[in-house]
């Protein structure tokens, strides 16, 4: 099992190559997919809506076992089962969270290499597809409803 720490500092192969104990990490730069394991750090406030207080740093390490685009607002959002997890009010291993991609994307994310990336270049393209229609569909939403001004666009 790869621990946070092996993570947060990075791989201790010197050769950069990948071993069975210490898999190789790469940045997870606006591009992750079912099936990754990750790793990134979030923000967590407490307080009110209105009045929100920053309280501290948590990193969650797990796993992505499901991605979608909300309909109205092509919003992407992953459910992660979190396998590990770190710093203020740590979550609890084995629950399922779910969250925006744009806030997984903020806290730096890294990804564990796949054994066939081929496979994953797979999922990828389908979901960018999907991330296409999404928006597609947006814009012929915006449209019929006279979203834009005759200068907006």
């Amino acid at each position: 099992m790869i621990t946070l720490a092996q993570v947060k500092f990075g791989n201790p192969n010197a050769n950069g190559r990948e071993t069975m104990n210490h898999p190789i990490w790469t940045p997870a730069r606006g591009d992750v997919v079912t099936g990754d394991q990750i790793t990134y750090t979030e923000s967590v406030f407490g307080g009110s809506y209105r009045k929100p207080r920053y309280l501290g740093d948590r990193t969650i390490r797990g796993e992505v076992i499901r991605d979608s685009y909300g309909a109205a607002k092509q919003q992407h959002t992953f459910t992660i089962r979190v396998m590990e997890s770190s710093g203020f009010d740590a979550l609890e291993t084995g629950a399922n969270i779910r969250r925006k991609g744009r806030n997984i994307y903020r806290g730096n994310p890294q990804r564990l290499r796949w054994e066939d990336e081929a496979e994953r270049e797979e999922a990828a393209g389908e979901k960018h597809k999907r991330g296409d229609a999404a928006r597609a569909e947006r814009d012929e939403r915006r449209e019929a409803e006279g979203y834009w001004n005759d200068g907006d666009r």
